[in-house]
Formats: structure tokens, C-alpha cells, sequence
């Protein structure tokens, strides 16, 4: 049965937010609210950690999973970014927002697309989010809570418990996020593709 932090979403309890980095920290897998939808998360070097969110969405190994970034800094370890793509990514963050970039060699290769060798980066506006990414001092391997079968995420945590508590270490209780999941953009070849229209706005792409 997961534990239940509720946790301020204007001003988090470091308390807290250290209690569920320790979590993190000792394999835990986690619901945490973002600025679109509840999500899922785990230590970015545990791989059973990671397995079990992949047999909770019942998704297989061609899944993207995402680093949820507290910000840009250390993007260039993750993901090859030419300046105007790195432009563009600052311009849109913190915000609801997914990108697909190429991996660098330091992202493990469990966490990239097998075939086309890419990692998803995120810096979400959330403040519990945020808090977390501090205090974790590194970015948080990630997924929508999308369950099997469903088109929306999650985004209640009285849900979120009710239907697979039983499977989490923690739930954090932040209050209920938006319904919609993140807008992704790819980028390859100097041209960037909508991949999901979610949250964030894509005019300017027009």
C-alpha cells in the first residue's frame, strides 16, 4: 500500500519533499503531480524501479520514458542540442511540454527509443515538482499516468490510490491537476514534429 504525503502546492514542506526523495532513493516508485497531469516516477539509475512502471501502463520496451528536468542545466549531458533548439526549449520551459532530442551517451540505453536512439526532457511548472527535482539533485525518470485501456491520465490522488495504490510506494497529494497530458514536440533534422497535442500551446509553430 503507497504511502500519502498530501503536500502544499505553493509552498511544499521540505519534510516532506525529503521523505519522498528518500523514497525515491530506496527504489520507491511514485505519483507526483506535474503541470498537466499526475505522473509516474523513479530513480533514474534503478531499472526494476522502471520495470514496474512499464507493468503498470502495460506498455513494453519501446515505451519513452522521460527526464523530468528541474531546468536546462544539464540538458547537454542528456540530449544533443544545437543553439536554436536550445532556444527554443528555453523559451517553452518551465511549461507543459515534452521533447524528443537525440540521447547523448550518458543516458542509459533502457531509456532511449531502441530504434531511433532519443530520450524525452521535461521541466514542468509545478512547485511540488520542482521541490523535488531540488532536493533529488538529478532528474526523475518519468511517465504520464495514463492506466491501461484510458485516453487521459490521472489526475485526482484519491484516484490514483484507489487504483493502483496497491502497486505505488508513494502518492503525493498535491491537489488535482489539469485533465490533459503534456504537448510532445520531436525534434530531428532541423524540423520539429507535434507528436501529442496536450497542455502546451503549438500556434507558434504555425
Amino acid at each position: 500500500m503507497a504511502k500519502f504525503l498530501e503536500i502544499h502546492p505553493v509552498d511544499p514542506q521540505a519534510r516532506l519533499i525529503q521523505q519522498a526523495v528518500d523514497i525515491i532513493n530506496d527504489g520507491g516508485v511514485i505519483a507526483y503531480p506535474t503541470d498537466s497531469s499526475y505522473a509516474l516516477g523513479c530513480h533514474i539509475g534503478d531499472k526494476h524501479a522502471m520495470e514496474r512502471i512499464r507493468r503498470i501502463r502495460r506498455v513494453d520496451d519501446k515505451h519513452n520514458f522521460t527526464l523530468v528536468c528541474r531546468d536546462l542545466t544539464d540538458i547537454a549531458t542528456y540530449a544533443k542540442v544545437d543553439n536554436s533548439t536550445y532556444r527554443m526549449l528555453k523559451s517553452l520551459t518551465p511549461g507543459p511540454y515534452t521533447f524528443i532530442l537525440k540521447a547523448t551517451h550518458e543516458v542509459p540505453r533502457r531509456l532511449q527509443n531502441p530504434k531511433r536512439k532519443t530520450i524525452g526532457i521535461r521541466v514542468p511548472d509545478n512547485r511540488i515538482a520542482q521541490s523535488l527535482l531540488d532536493a533529488l539533485g538529478q532528474p526523475l525518470m518519468s511517465s504520464t499516468l495514463i492506466l491501461p485501456g484510458e485516453d487521459m491520465p490521472l489526475n485526482d490522488p484519491v484516484d490514483i490510490d484507489e487504483a493502483i495504490g496497491k502497486q505505488l510506494d508513494l502518492i503525493i497529494d498535491g491537489g488535482p491537476c489539469q485533465l490533459e497530458p503534456t504537448t510532445v514536440l520531436a525534434f530531428t533534422d532541423d524540423a520539429v514534429e507535434v507528436v501529442r497535442h496536450g497542455a502546451g500551446d503549438t500556434a507558434f509553430l504555425n
